[in-house]
């Protein structure tokens, strides 16, 4: 098993900053702004030939009673209770503060091992400086910069050293990785994907609050069902340009995009109460040009009457019509109500998007379409196609070889994607069709 590592401390200490570093990776949102990081987050790091789990939490206060803060809270305690050991960040420069000394007490009575770390430490002569963490009652106190990387190797082979009966590589057995799907929940803010992917989970493993933009990075979540594994990804709510204003919000878009490029399958979750609006149309349309396979489901079903199912019904017959091949599905998160049949959906469409498919059925399956129906000519040339054959998957790309293909008009494009869509099953994925016209050899 890897050993769990907790960054714990209060806002704008470089938490995420640290997190990237041990990640060797961006999967953090950094900026200079207090209290960016709500959830927990997760990532794997490697030193030498020892792997090990990062948990990135929010900016902690153990006292916290209400709002989005005992929510944030309640999170670094999860975190915390799933780490074999602390790593408490302080800011060098900043100095100690009474937030310090709660957060310390809180681990000192939990009797969970911790190292203290003095973050923001490049530049600064060690001694008389870090003197005043000491007081913490946490022991030794290593300076660090995570944005420069001093210190962090040393600060990490501490940590591990700190884990008590940590088993030696050799006697560990090697973990072998099947195939995962990567799920990512994605919408307008305040629709219901934190709350559906806590409900999926059993425990209150994200911040689920009645504020939109409470999620304000991508956040990835081990689960497995039937079997299966599945990486969930709760994205950030998307929202319209015009209303992005906070630069933190920025980032989050940005990290959803990355997020939904990334996944296998997207879940494109709509709010029932407020219909399909653009902004819903401008996500859908950003999927279909990335390319993954989609789900549609309408969350909040039980709270609308029958004339809002309507109109909701029409909204997306008009609005959504280029996802015509993707699943729709009426639930309630909170109701538990309607999510049995989305996991079929999610199944069916990442196996659509992965089918592989033979070239001489294809072919067959092209010249049966031209027998049937045969593209409209243009001028002296009527395009002539001779064979088709695979060219990716993720989603399913079929290229088509053949004589003037450029005069191909759009709607025999979509006739030939419905005969490939129906022939091979194709459900909730996009299907990219391509001409490639041979050229004469003796044309000049």
């Amino acid at each position: 098993m890897k050993p769990v590592i907790a960054l714990v401390g209060r806002p704008n200490v470089g938490k995420s900053t640290l997190f990237n570093r041990l990640t060797s990776s961006r999967d953090a949102i950094v900026a200079d702004f207090a209290g960016l990081t709500r959830d927990r987050h997760y990532g794997n790091g490697r030193l030498g030939k020892r792997e090990y789990i990062v948990i990135d939490t929010g900016g902690f206060e153990p006292d916290a009673s209400e709002g989005i803060y005992r929510e944030m809270a309640k999170q670094t305690r999860q975190a915390v209770a799933e780490s074999d050991v602390v790593i408490f960040v302080v800011d060098a420069r900043a100095g100690i503060s009474a937030q310090d000394h709660e957060i310390a007490q809180y681990l000192r009575r939990l009797g969970k091992p911790t190292v203290l770390v003095a973050n923001k430490a490049e530049g600064m002569t060690q001694g008389l400086q870090l003197v005043e963490f000491f007081e913490l009652g946490l022991g030794e106190v290593l300076p660090v910069s995570s944005a420069h990387g001093q210190g962090v190797r040393s600060m990490l082979e501490t940590a591990l050293e700190a884990i008590p009966g940590l088993p030696d590589l050799d006697d560990e057995e090697p973990e072998v990785e099947t195939g995962v799907i990567r799920l990512a929940v994605a919408g307008r803010p305040n629709v219901g994907k934190s709350t559906l992917i806590n409900v999926w989970l059993g425990e209150e493993r994200l911040v689920a609050f009645d504020l939109p933009g409470t999620t304000r990075d991508a956040i990835s979540v081990p689960f497995e069902r039937e079997g299966q594994k599945y990486e969930l990804i709760d994205t950030a709510g998307l929202r319209r340009k015009g209303k992005v204003f906070e630069a933190i919000e920025k980032f989050s878009v940005v990290k959803t995009l990355q997020a939904i490029e990334n996944a296998h399958v997207v879940l494109l979750l709509l709010d029932a109460t407020q219909g399909v609006t653009d902004q819903d149309a401008h996500i859908a349309g950003y999927i279909l040009e990335s390319g993954r396979a989609v789900v549609l489901a309408i969350n909040k079903w039980d709270a609308v009457d029958a004339y809002q199912r309507e109109q909701i019904e029409r909204q997306i017959e008009t609005r959504l019509a280029f996802l015509k091949f993707a699943s729709l599905h009426l639930i309630s998160a909170k109701k538990r109500q309607g999510l049995g049949p989305v996991w079929k959906s999610i199944a069916q469409a990442h196996a659509s998007a992965m089918r592989k498919m033979s070239t001489p059925v294809l072919t067959r399956l092209l010249l049966e379409a031209v027998a049937f129906q045969a593209p409209q000519r243009s001028g002296m040339f009527r395009p002539k196609m001779r064979y088709a054959h695979q060219g990716g998957m993720n989603p399913p790309v079929i290229v088509i070889h053949g004589n003037s293909l450029e005069h191909v008009p759009d709607a025999y494009k979509r006739f030939l994607e419905g005969r490939f869509r129906k022939a091979f099953d194709l459900v909730g994925t996009p299907l990219r069709i391509e001409f490639k016209t041979s050229t004469n050899p003796f044309k000049e």
